[in-house]
């Protein structure tokens, strides 16, 4: 028995998904793409790293995360020679 939303009432027939590449309604066979080529599409986006989570520990630019003592290099040699 396939799922309806919350908001199909009994005797309302659900509204297919749309297809998260595309926009066409979904096809059972390729669930939930409407194609083989959406569903490929959607692979080849995966396999090239197009979805990747970006890691707390990366910033913005790229670089790792701050210093756990919020201090520079330059800040912590100096540090030391104290």
């Amino acid at each position: 028995m396939p799922a309806q939303p919350a908001d199909a009432g009994p005797g309302k027939p659900a509204k297919p998904a749309k297809c998260p590449i595309c926009g066409r309604p979904s096809e059972d066979k390729y669930r939930p793409f409407c194609s083989r080529r959406c569903a490929d599409v959607d692979l080849s986006r995966w396999l090239s790293g197009g979805y990747a989570i970006p890691d707390k520990g990366e910033s913005e630019d790229g670089g790792e995360g701050a210093d756990p003592a919020g201090l520079t290099p330059e800040e912590d040699g100096a540090k030391g020679r104290e």
